[in-house]
């Protein structure tokens, strides 16, 4: 599969340019812009701004996801997960993160905050029908299987 090429502009002279950390990674690293520190108290919420805008080509989407090691070792994930990046958005990219952790969390510039994947997307057509098809699973909700 051949790379696909986004355009990326550094809104801050701070900000870190997404990367991957691995040859097989599925996300690249963001990072946090930040003049000062952020402290996060436990339950707190904040906006982390990445000091970066990208384009995105179109038939395809940035989703924004936690970093598992900030959520194992402090706690620390986002409110949105997986947040959209839209391919026709050119602002800034913000990381909304929340503290679940039992201790303020503090946010250093060039923290690794979240990770970006870029994924394709498939746009459907919708078909309004009276009925719809039936299946063996037909309308058993959460936990029908008993599992």
């Amino acid at each position: 599969m051949l790379p696909v090429t986004i355009e990326v502009r550094r809104l801050r002279p701070q900000a870190i340019l997404p990367v991957y950390m691995t040859d097989l990674a599925a996300g690249m690293d963001l990072h946090a812009a930040l003049e000062a520190p952020l402290r996060l108290a436990p339950g707190a919420r904040t906006l982390v701004p990445t000091g970066l805008a990208m384009a995105i080509p179109p038939g395809f989407e940035g989703q924004v996801r936690p970093r598992s090691g900030l959520a194992l070792r402090q706690g620390v994930t986002l409110v949105n997960a997986p947040g959209t990046i839209d391919a026709d958005y050119r602002g800034e990219v913000a990381v909304i993160v929340i503290n679940h952790g039992q201790e303020e969390f503090e946010i250093a510039n060039g923290e690794r905050i979240a990770q970006l994947v870029v994924a394709p997307v498939c746009r459907v057509l919708l078909a309004e029908v009276a009925e719809l098809p039936a299946t063996v699973r037909d309308q058993g909700g959460f936990g029908h299987t008993g599992r």
